[in-house]
């Protein structure tokens, strides 16, 4: 009975070669669809960042806009729904 033999010290070859291939797998480098998507995701991090900086740089040093100038016909009517005549009537 010589078949008592411990299976952690000997690695069975299969799993060897997948071992040899991970290794080898390892040293070719990056994949090209990760370097794509890092190259993606950079520039939309990219674009995000520069437009919330255009937006506070905007917001802090452009006066703020004109409002339109409202028409008489609808200050006329405003004022017949808040319930004062219109002047001239």
């Amino acid at each position: 009975m010589d078949d008592n033999t411990d299976f952690g010290d000997k690695i069975p070859p299969s799993f060897d070669r997948m071992g040899n291939a991970m290794k080898d797998a390892g040293a070719k480098g990056f994949n090209p669809a990760l370097i794509v998507l890092l190259f993606v995701v950079t520039l939309l991090l990219v674009f995000l960042v520069g437009n919330y900086a255009l937006y506070t740089y905007a917001q802090k040093t452009l006066p703020p806009r004109k409002k339109k100038p409202i028409s008489k016909k609808k200050m006329k009517r405003e004022k017949l729904k808040q319930g004062v005549s219109a002047p001239g009537e």
